[in-house]
């Protein structure tokens, strides 16, 4: 008869726990630990921020990913030639800002632990970018300033340089009708 008791109140229990879960809520993913919002989070990247607004990719950064992004700082933007900024903000050169921002981003989440020294990776532009850890950790020369920013899509590494892709990569996109 007890035993009756405690399998009929352990029953109801696993029945009203299973009721009061809601999987809908569980699946929502979390917008405010998304690499844009971490970005837009962190007062060193609000040159970035402006930018990938400019380019039109926050949706883009908003997107399930999982990517890796290298992200310079207020003053690795504030260190290009004079009026570059300014030049590529324009709405006229929206898409060789979305191609240099790209250029930054890696499909996948590449944790600081498997980047390899001399490995090449390939960016969400097209083109690769050098990884190099003889002198503390390098993208393209650009030193990583903090890394493993974990977001809900990826991760943020924190970088003190805008990297470019280089001309010689330019040209064979513009001749591939990139």
């Amino acid at each position: 008869m007890k035993l009756t008791k405690i399998l009929t109140v352990m029953l109801a229990s696993v029945v009203l726990l299973a009721f009061t879960q809601n999987p809908e809520k569980d699946k929502k993913v979390d917008h405010h630990n998304k690499i844009i919002s971490i970005a837009q989070d962190t007062d060193q990247l609000s040159t970035l921020v402006t930018a990938v607004k400019a380019a039109d990719l926050v949706e883009t950064l908003n997107g399930e990913g999982p990517f890796t992004v290298f992200a310079p700082t207020n003053q690795a933007f504030s260190n290009l030639p004079d009026g570059t900024l300014d030049m590529l903000l324009k709405e006229e050169n929206k898409g060789q800002l979305q191609s240099i921002l790209t250029y930054h981003v890696v499909s996948g989440k590449i944790m600081s632990s498997d980047l390899k020294d001399g490995q090449m990776v390939e960016t969400v532009q097209g083109n690769k970018i050098k990884v190099s850890l003889s002198d503390g950790a390098m993208i393209n020369g650009a030193n990583v300033v903090k890394a493993d920013v974990e977001a809900s899509n990826g991760v943020v590494h924190i970088i003190d340089a805008v990297i470019m892709p280089s001309d010689n990569e330019e040209k064979e996109d513009m001749e591939s009708g990139y």
